[in-house]
């Protein structure tokens, strides 16, 4: 069973939407009929995002090219989306770039690029959100990874950018419950464009994580983890804040 939503009335920023699961929640949001800013550094593939998602015929489309690292960008990113949309009702912080290294390898300049571009555009974002969000009473959806819930090797710097968004969401979504902002995490496992290729590259182990994960396959995503986003954004989880959603098919049981 398909469900729909009719998110016309809605206005959303995604980070890093040019691509893999930003692009597939973008495409979810648009088919629902949002206004939709998408934010990424990329410039040939916003230019290739905006093409694909204008085609669909439904919802309306900016784009904004800028690195989410320094905090005058994220003020340009919430100040496009309210003058063009009029306001802001959710707001989306995926984009996040990380070095694989063993622990005892790892640097400062590591730590700092996962921090600055994971934690820190999160917490200005959020910040600076806040008082559109207010007024819309609308939502925030972060992104947690199986990377830090289950301590993924070679991924400390990554891991530890995303428990702290973890946690700085969970401490938003109690301070702004009384303005009925509501703020939750997704971590999932997708099928992106990067992982068709190390499945292409490295079959085997591919095969390996996919028969790991109990559904036994890695979500689409935009019909599991942009679906996933839709419903955290719409009136239908009104009652759920400071939670996190694990679109993994199985792979991890939160306790």
């Amino acid at each position: 069973m398909q469900i729909t939503y009719d998110f016309s009335d809605k206005r959303v920023i995604i980070t890093g939407g040019a691509g893999g699961i930003g692009f597939g929640m973008a495409t979810a949001f648009v088919k629902a009929g949002a206004s939709v800013l998408i934010v990424d550094i990329n410039d040939q593939a916003l230019a290739q995002a905006e093409t694909e998602l204008k085609a669909l015929g439904t919802g309306r489309i900016l784009t904004l090219k800028t690195d989410i690292a320094t905090k005058a960008n994220d003020q340009r990113i919430i100040d496009t989306a309210v003058t063009q949309f009029g306001g802001l009702d959710v707001l989306i912080n995926n984009a996040h770039a990380s070095h694989q290294k063993p622990f005892a390898d790892l640097t400062d300049d590591d730590l700092a690029l996962s921090f600055n571009t994971g934690f820190y555009p999160t917490w200005y974002l959020m910040q600076l959100a806040y008082p559109h969000l207010k007024a819309s009473k609308g939502s925030v959806i972060n992104f947690a990874s199986g990377a830090g819930i289950n301590g993924q090797p070679t991924q400390a710097a990554y891991a530890a950018a995303k428990e702290a968004i973890r946690g700085l969401s969970r401490v938003a979504a109690n301070e702004w419950a009384a303005d009925q902002i509501r703020v939750n995490l997704i971590s999932p496992i997708a099928e992106t464009a990067g992982v068709k290729q190390w499945k292409k590259m490295a079959p085997d182990q591919y095969a390996a994580m996919v028969q790991q994960i109990p559904l036994h396959r890695l979500g689409d995503p935009e019909k599991d983890i942009g679906a996933v986003a839709l419903f955290l954004a719409s009136d239908a989880s009104s009652y759920i804040t400071g939670q996190t959603f694990m679109v993994d098919g199985g792979d991890i049981k939160l306790r």
